[in-house]
């Protein structure tokens, strides 16, 4: 069965599901209202020409690609490497597994590790959050080897962690041989598959978010700047990592945020330290000027009833496990149209988040979002004497009833 409804924004959005019983029928509960929103352009240019290899930008919320060059092809990522080291130091912070405060004995191999320093030395006893610290300001190799070897015993061992947590996420051209980005043929990555990993690091670990926005750290005594100049450059940034080597180029990965909306970009193989900062600046101004991003569901909240066949309980309350935002051209917010598909029959027992149907989000002929639909609370099986007598309403209710049913809110 399905049901569709026009997104305005002046009214409720309702979504209804009408199943007939002779007598009886259920309707959808309101939904929550969505605000109105001022008038924007309704064109979108094409994304800014740039002359880096490859780049991406992605809405942080929803995922959805807003501009890309090359955002599939595998490339050497250099100090953007540790952005995956950096998951997995926050995973096994958040986890219990080491501690903020934890003090991490330097080793030689930490410490002779060649490129850019956190200037740490052999033999010292360095809390993890100044490693931390050292990771995301400073790019410190010897600060990722170190706390890499404290996480998984060897370096080796982390790397294995390193590409299984990418297959996770779904980087699927993605390959690390080393915890820092040093370079090596078989270590690549792609545009694409960094936004996907920022995404998920922003949404699993903000509490380890605010470092990344950190312009300045000092340890024994040497003072370095965010190699990242979109902290001094554009007021929205708050983060996150820089890498260059001369095989990759000179590659930025940043975030930035206004009014509420997140945006995603990464560039990679630009021709200097001045490019890849303008071009972020580009993609992300672009961004923000261009599309606009909303909030149509909040999770777990009853979006309406459904029947349920042979429970204790003739309805259940559905909703979207997550929240629903949807991203759009700006100005193309009123051509949005939801529609509602159940599945059918809904028979008893129904667990707590058992999919029970979708919701798709289409703007013109095109489905732009889309999300399951499930039951927010369990619906156990009726006694017999339920179970038959739904039966024969059942039958009935396939012989009566129509193929289909809309509503429209506007």
């Amino acid at each position: 069965m399905h049901v569709t409804c026009r997104i305005r924004t002046k009214f409720q959005l309702g979504i209804a599901f009408f199943v007939f019983l002779l007598t009886t029928s259920v309707l959808a509960n309101p939904i929550i209202p969505i605000p109105t929103q001022p008038q924007q352009p309704t064109f979108t240019p094409s994304a800014p020409n740039m002359d880096a290899t490859g780049y991406i930008l992605i809405d942080g919320s929803t995922g959805k690609v807003l501009a890309e060059k090359n955002a599939d092809t595998r490339m050497p990522p250099a100090s953007l490497t540790k952005l995956m080291s950096l998951y997995i130091i926050s995973a096994a912070i958040k986890s219990g597994q080491i501690h903020m405060d934890d003090k991490v004995r330097i080793s030689t191999k930490a410490w002779k590790t060649e490129g850019s320093r956190m200037f740490v030395k052999v033999g010292d006893d360095v809390p993890v959050r100044d490693l931390l610290q050292g990771i995301i300001v400073d790019s410190g190799n010897d600060a990722t080897v170190a706390l890499a070897e404290y996480v998984a015993g060897t370096e080796e061992a982390f790397v294995s962690m390193m590409n299984q947590q990418a297959k996770l996420l779904g980087m699927n051209n993605s390959h690390f041989m080393d915890s820092t980005g040093l370079p090596n043929k078989e270590h690549y990555s792609t545009p694409h598959d960094l936004a996907i990993l920022v995404q998920a690091y922003i949404k699993n670990f903000p509490e380890d978010y605010s470092f990344y926005s950190e312009k300045w750290f000092t340890y024994n005594g040497i003072r370095q700047p965010n190699r990242n100049r979109l902290l001094w450059r554009y007021q929205y940034a708050d983060g996150l990592k820089t890498g260059h080597t001369n095989e990759a180029g000179y590659c930025l990965v940043a975030s930035a945020k206004k009014d509420g909306m997140r945006l995603i970009s990464v560039v990679m193989g630009a021709p200097s330290d001045l490019a890849r900062t303008e071009d972020s600046i580009r993609l992300l101004t672009y961004g923000f000027r261009f599309f606009e991003t909303h909030k149509l569901y909040n999770a777990s909240t009853p979006l309406l009833q459904a029947r349920v066949w042979q429970g204790m309980k003739p309805e259940i309350s559905l909703g979207v496990p997550e929240d629903f935002y949807v991203t759009v051209p700006a100005g193309q917010y009123k051509r949005l149209q939801a529609t509602l598909a159940l599945n059918n029959p809904l028979k008893a027992p129904v667990m707590k988040g058992q999919t029970c149907g979708t919701i798709n989000v289409t703007l013109g002929d095109q489905v732009i979002a889309s999300k399951p639909l499930v039951a927010l609370d369990n619906s156990p099986q009726g006694g017999f004497l339920r179970r038959a007598a739904d039966s024969v309403r059942y039958n009935l209710h396939k012989y009566f009833s129509k193929p289909e049913e809309k509503l429209n809110t506007g």
